[in-house]
């Protein structure tokens, strides 16, 4: 068995380039989308673009297939996965009820770099981590994550990187640090933002931005007016 990278704890492959997919010709495109579909349909692990940074995914309904996405990055359930969504209307069969400031983001953002926190629908049977009835939401800006979570639903989704070390905003960052690990790579080119998204939690009376990114909170108040930011430290 190859040892991991010491450096990154990645696992080397000889044959990475069979499970990169590029995006970019219209062929190879539908066969990576097709394969990644059956891939996280499988429960196994697949990496794709997004307007961010790149993420790494797996069926969010499939418990061990979260779980394996966990051990692929080296982290705990201290920390939960995300989850991406294909379209505004998935968030309703989501979450316990949509409050009206999320709506008014969601309409805003919506494809984009803002990931929203809600309390999630209690009857679902899924499992990402410590969420204490929550779960961080979003609908990312990038067609071909879009074609893929239409294909397969809600798809559990982290920065495609090992814990402790920089989010992949290239297939290539995301292919040195996961390596086999993941079973298919979707190579979309450099995501066009390159910083992780905006989190903003809508469980209380006044959003409160739990990590500034994507956007930018000067724009979120001027879409929502007020909005409580974590202190420094």
């Amino acid at each position: 068995m190859t040892s991991p990278d010491p450096a990154t704890g990645a696992v080397p492959s000889d044959h990475a380039g069979d499970r990169v997919y590029s995006c970019a010709d219209p062929v190879t495109r539908r066969s990576g989308l097709e394969a990644a579909a059956r891939t996280a349909r499988s429960g196994n692990l697949v990496v794709l673009p997004t307007d961010t940074v790149y993420g790494i995914g797996a069926d969010a309904f499939n418990a061990a297939a979260v779980r394996a996405l966990l051990a692929a990055k080296g982290r705990g359930p201290d920390m939960p996965v995300p989850v991406l969504v294909g379209s505004w209307s998935t968030i309703d069969g989501l979450v316990l009820a949509v409050p009206p400031v999320a709506r008014t983001l969601i309409e805003a953002f919506w494809p984009g770099g803002l990931s929203l926190v809600v309390e999630h629908a209690p009857s679902l049977r899924w499992d990402l981590g410590d969420s204490h009835g929550t779960v961080m939401l979003r609908m990312p800006l990038h067609p071909v994550a879009l074609d893929l979570l239409r294909m397969v639903g809600p798809m559990a989704v982290s920065s495609a990187n090992r814990s402790g070390h920089p989010p992949a905003t290239a297939v290539d960052q995301a292919v040195e640090q996961l390596g086999e690990r993941v079973d298919v790579y979707l190579d979309g080119g450099p995501a066009p933002i390159g910083v992780a998204s905006t989190v903003v939690d809508v469980t209380g009376p006044v959003p409160r931005v739990l990590r500034e990114g994507a956007v930018s909170i000067d724009r979120l108040r001027e879409v929502v007016g007020e909005v409580e930011q974590l202190s420094a430290g």
